[in-house]
């Protein structure tokens, strides 16, 4: 392979060499919430899902207090699916899916857009999160940012990015 063409090659391969263990482009890898807890999106057999694998340190309760069903109110947020049913759409929209908030212990149908630089840890991605109930015109939306540092899961045998 003579100069150049190798030159291209490793420049082409150098973004995901660089890019930390659990950040992956568009929808898929490690975002932080306005809390500051990160949420790892990954596939789940031929859906995506939502695993919560660093708690907020203002978290205020690190059981899932909130939830409807009282059986429930004592396992781990650590770890905790908090979305699933998501179909990976292309590579910056995910849709289909129902998101589970342990702040409320309620569930609402969702949508993800990956915006702005949604590769690596660029200060410009974010994702755009819609949680809804029955249409999207009659939901909230939320913006999570890639993590700065990495991502230490919060409990052993989380899944990896």
């Amino acid at each position: 392979m003579n100069g150049t063409l190798a030159f291209l090659v490793l420049a082409a391969l150098a973004p995901w060499a660089a890019q930390p263990a659990g950040v992956r482009s568009g929808v898929l890898g490690d975002w932080q919430d306005p809390t500051g807890s990160v949420i790892r999106i990954g596939s789940c057999g031929n859906q995506i899902c939502l695993r919560l694998i660093e708690l907020s340190p203002s978290a205020p309760a690190t059981t899932d207090i909130h939830n409807p069903d009282a059986s429930l109110r004592r396992r781990a947020l650590c770890g905790l699916k908090i979305g699933s049913g998501f179909t990976l759409r292309d590579s910056v929209h995910a849709n289909g899916g129902t998101l589970y908030d342990p702040k409320t212990g309620k569930t609402y149908h969702g949508s993800m857009t990956a915006a702005g630089s949604a590769t690596g840890n660029s200060a410009g991605a974010r994702l755009e999160l819609r949680g809804y109930v029955g249409i999207s015109i009659f939901g909230e939306s939320q913006t999570w940012v890639r993590p700065s540092v990495p991502v230490v899961p919060c409990a052993p045998g989380l899944p990896a990015n």
